[in-house]
């Protein structure tokens, strides 16, 4: 009888200590809703295929991204197959229209000894089933070059899941500094391997207009160019050209990301100004921002040929990008130009607005409806939320939560993206231990610790709220090294925050499947701040 009370001890000691030793395999960010673990793995080997059980007009491009992928590492052939009878030593890629029940962007992962099974309702759900398929094998599928010395087991493991948020964003400011086609297009694979779904790419500034503009063609051949950067004396510039911009959007369709672009207005407009002085209030001469900060020089809200311009740049940037949202700025708009121009007082008298307040909200609402008119939907920054809101439009909340709260409130959809949290300019650590940076102090915990739904909306308020989003504003990040150390691993941080249910989050938990993650940085390339 001992005996057997010292076997069932000792069996049940084993059950823990593999759950333990499963629990440490699985390191997947963000968290999934349900992971449910077995016993055993499944192990690629040189007999492996990959097969697409339906749909492969949809499904061929995954099922090829897998392919490539896995073969790199592994060596082995990995040939793409049908659907067919014998599934065993298989991944099955596969569409179930059963699970509608997590969305168009869930899946349901299932990893047996004999096969391993990615199901749902769309193709973004099987995209990121892969992406956690990645996550539970070894980390050495990071690489770019094959690997030897490695068994290519995944365990065996059951795994519901859906995105808490419909916006899980991340930001990146070009305008300060220029970031090549090639740099874009590794930050989307970055984005998209966190399971984000949107890129909020930031086109013009008052140091530089970045995107190629046709019928105005100074705007690249004189915006995009500053003579020096904070008194270094050395000239600085770039753009992309219409066709860098089709290759970038075609990249991040292919990853299930919707890029968003800014064309600022009214403020941060010195680059364009400078470019054509006529559509400022004060007729110039400019040029182009050499320093950080704001600029008094802005759009004139009075003249009607501004407006003209405005839309020509419009309509032919919005047919680059496909996506229902258009951000055009609107913060940070100093009103002293509008107060001694007699174009915009005249606007003010004419149409009642009262004062300079309204008549930015008045040029925000034309655009809001021009835009409107062409299929897209206006996201502004929450200044846009004075003199009144634009019908239609969406504010990203970044002075705060309030402007979120009251626009919520009005029954206006919102991104959560305030400074205290979403930052990622700011300092990770002691400035006296980390490169140069704007200022402030955004640790990773604090921004695992954001909760993107204030507790004072009611139910229906906090529908409004459509997801958060970090910010990599690039003043201080004179290269792409730099925008990596900044953004790595905060934005894992940011990426279990806009997908996992909020009641699953733990900070220790996460820090423990973080561990994982810095070697997948190192095998592919990034730099990154590893947390101590």
């Amino acid at each position: 009888m001992k005996f057997k009370i010292i076997l069932l001890i000792l069996s049940i000691f084993l059950i823990f200590s593999n759950l333990i030793s499963m629990e440490n395999t699985i390191s997947i960010i963000p968290k999934p809703l349900s992971i449910k673990q077995g016993e055993g793995s499944f192990t690629l080997n040189d007999s492996t295929k990959i097969i697409i059980a339906n749909n492969p007009h949809q499904l061929k491009p995954i099922a090829e991204h897998v392919a490539s992928r896995l073969r790199t590492v592994t060596g082995y052939p990995l040939e793409l197959g049908t659907s067919s009878k014998k599934k065993e030593n298989s991944i099955i890629l596969m569409i179930d229209e059963k699970l509608k029940r997590v969305g168009k962007e869930g899946y349901q992962l299932r990893v047996t000894e004999k096969s391993v099974t990615i199901k749902s309702s769309s193709p973004a759900g099987i995209f990121y089933g892969v992406h956690s398929l990645y996550q539970l094998l070894p980390p050495e599928v990071e690489k770019n070059e094959q690997v030897t010395g490695v068994k290519w087991s995944i365990p065996c493991v059951t795994i519901e899941d859906k995105p808490r948020f419909t916006w899980r964003g991340m930001h990146l400011d070009v305008g300060r500094h220029f970031a090549p086609v090639k740099f874009v297009k590794k930050y989307i694979d970055l984005l998209s391997s966190y399971k984000m779904n949107t890129f909020h790419w930031h086109l013009t500034e008052d140091q530089g207009w970045r995107i190629e503009i046709k019928k105005y063609p100074k705007l690249t051949e004189i915006g995009s160019k500053r003579k020096e950067t904070m008194g270094d004396s050395t000239p600085y510039g770039g753009f992309y050209t219409q066709e860098e911009i089709k290759e970038v959007v075609n990249y991040a369709k292919e990853r299930f990301i919707t890029i968003v672009p800014e064309i600022e207005m009214p403020g941060h407009a010195l680059a364009a100004l400078t470019a054509y002085p006529e559509f400022s209030c004060t007729g110039g001469p400019f040029e182009v921002g050499t320093t950080w900060g704001v600029f008094e020089d802005v759009y004139c809200a009075g003249n009607e040929k501004t407006f003209e311009f405005l839309k020509d740049v419009l309509s032919e940037v919005i047919p680059l990008f496909p996506g229902k949202f258009f951000h055009i700025g609107g913060d940070e708009c100093p009103k002293e130009r509008w107060k001694n121009c007699p174009k915009c007082q005249a606007r003010i008298k004419k149409n009642k607005l009262g004062n300079e307040h309204r008549l930015q909200s008045y040029f925000v609402q034309r655009i809001e409806r021009f835009l409107r008119s062409k299929g897209k939907r206006l996201v502004g920054w929450d200044e846009i939320l004075e003199g009144g809101l634009a019908p239609g439009a969406t504010v990203m909340s970044w002075r705060g939560t309030e402007g979120g709260i009251a626009a919520a409130k009005a029954k206006h959809d919102v991104v959560m993206t305030p400074t205290s949290h979403c930052y990622f300019d700011y300092y990770q650590s002691k400035p006296d231990s980390e490169p140069k940076a704007i200022g402030g102090f955004l640790s990773i915990e604090k921004v695992y610790s954001f909760e993107p739904v204030p507790a004072e909306l009611k139910p229906k308020q906090a529908k409004h709220i459509l997801g958060a989003q970090g910010n990599v504003w690039t003043e201080y990040m004179p290269n792409t090294n730099h925008v990596e150390y900044m953004v790595l691993p905060r934005l894992l941080a940011m990426s279990e925050v806009v997908w996992s249910v909020k009641k699953q989050k733990n900070f220790e938990d996460f820090s423990k499947r973080l561990n994982e993650h810095y070697k997948r940085f190192t095998y592919r390339g990034y730099n990154f701040r590893a947390q101590k």
